[in-house]
């Protein structure tokens, strides 16, 4: 009788499930045309369609069991999309910040280390001084633009009466053709005359960022008098915002006249900077190859000797960056894969209880006349739709996770768009791989056996 009592309830369950698929029907689709939807569904695919509800039935029953197996693969999938969201962020915002730099010009920097014998011993190269600058300044004939700088400090304090900056400012020595070459522009104001750069007069162009911290707007800030230790200096202009990147932060500079800077105490030994804006782009190659022989010329070296300078253009500094930013993806990338390889053991570990729990279910349907590939497929449902669901909230936090990095270095905000579509594929795949066991062993229980079950 037990065994009776038991098909008589599962047939009303059954009854159940289908008047509920009906009613979906109903609401789904207009009332006219609902006969003429339900002829047109062949007998697989309203299979399909039951399964499916059969499963978020299961899943809505065990809401517990599937909230801690959700958040366990939201959290392999938030470190694997919110770890490469930030990388992302990263690199947008070096590209932002170095394409500042121009593409058509290349800086003459000092290399400051090098090494010799194989890396058995290291040498501290020369800097590059006044002299050498101005000596590549005249030799070099090529049509071009030549610019000589020198950063007298990366944290001084401005004061303007009673305000002054926080000590983040970065000073800077510049001529006549920095601003032009390294894509600065006057918003307020003017440049430096000859008069002043050749005289060292106590001239100074400020950034916004200057301006905010002492003025109360860029046009009320010229004229003004500025003190650098103890020294005033007269705002002649104010230079146009760039933006602002965790990287370079080119609202918070100051210039000076070059020739001004060289009698300034600096913070660390000076070393000039040579920078170069070529006209054509695409002679910036032959450019920077002329500049290096002409350079070695500058700083004497023989035939025989190494370079000891570094010419970097914004693409190769963008480059070099990207190259080490990918051995970050691959680590990011091989953590969040394992810690997803957990979370699909984990998943596999509560679909094998839930056969155990569910034994008895399982054998009143197939005693029904479910078949053992109707179960199959109703159990690796209902491990797919755990796992998408996870990564759907996983991939959400980690939208939200990685664009953090990008509101504290004030990058732009990134949608990972491939790595979405990978990390849900990924989560697809997860739940077949571990989802097919347990329904393998549930499609397989004998009828009989699990009806006896307690």
């Amino acid at each position: 009788m037990g065994v009776i009592e038991n098909l008589n309830h599962s047939l009303e369950l059954t009854n159940k499930n289908l008047l509920s698929l009906k009613y979906i029907y109903y609401v789904v689709y207009h009332p006219k045309y609902f006969s003429l939807f339900i002829r047109k569904k062949s007998e697989q695919e309203l299979r399909n369609i039951e399964n499916i509800i059969l499963a978020w039935r299961a899943i809505m029953s065990n809401s517990l069991i599937t909230i801690i197996t959700m958040s366990i693969i939201a959290v392999g999938i938030t470190s694997l999309v919110g770890t490469l969201t930030a990388i992302s962020v990263l690199s947008a915002t070096i590209n932002n910040s170095f394409s500042a730099l121009g593409a058509n010009s290349f800086t003459i920097r000092n290399n400051e280390m090098n090494f010799e014998g194989g890396g058995r011993r290291r040498v501290r190269n020369e800097l590059i001084n006044y002299d050498q600058a101005h000596d590549f300044k005249k030799r070099f004939e090529y049509p071009c633009d030549i610019a000589i700088s020198y950063m007298c400090s990366f944290n001084a304090e401005l004061y303007s009466g009673n305000k002054k900056t926080n000590p983040n400012i970065s000073l800077w020595g510049i001529d006549d053709n920095y601003l032009k070459v390294s894509g600065f522009s006057i918003a307020y104001g003017r440049s430096f005359s000859e008069l002043e750069l050749q005289n060292a007069h106590n001239a100074i162009i400020i950034a916004n960022g200057v301006v905010q911290k002492l003025f109360i707007n860029a046009a009320s800030a010229l004229g003004k008098s500025i003190t650098i230790n103890n020294e005033p200096y007269n705002v002649i202009g104010v230079l146009e915002s760039k933006g602002n990147s965790g990287f370079m932060n080119t609202n918070n500079i100051a210039m000076i006249p070059l020739e001004k800077a060289r009698y300034i105490k600096s913070d660390f030994k000076p070393s000039y900077v040579i920078s170069v804006g070529v006209k054509d782009a695409q002679a910036l190659s032959a450019a920077k190859d002329e500049a290096a022989g002409v350079f070695r010329m500058s700083r004497d070296l023989r035939p025989d000797e190494e370079d000891n300078f570094a010419i970097q253009s914004a693409d190769q500094i963008t480059n070099s960056a990207m190259n080490q930013l990918q051995y970050v993806t691959i680590a990011a990338t091989a953590i969040g894969l394992i810690t997803l390889f957990g979370a699909g053991i984990g998943l596999m570990n509560i679909m094998l209880v839930s056969v155990t729990d569910r034994t008895r279910e399982i054998g009143i349907s197939k005693a029904i006349g479910a078949t053992k590939m109707s179960v199959r497929v109703q159990y690796l449902t209902e491990a797919i739709m755990i796992c998408i669901l996870g990564g759907l909230m996983g991939i959400i936090l980690g939208i939200i996770v990685g664009n953090l990095v990008g509101i504290i270095l004030k990058g732009p905000f990134v949608v990972p768009w491939i790595w979405i579509l990978l990390g849900l594929l990924f989560c697809f795949i997860m739940g077949i791989i571990a989802g097919f066991y347990p329904a393998h062993k549930a499609s397989n229980l004998d009828p009989i056996e699990a009806l006896r079950y307690e």
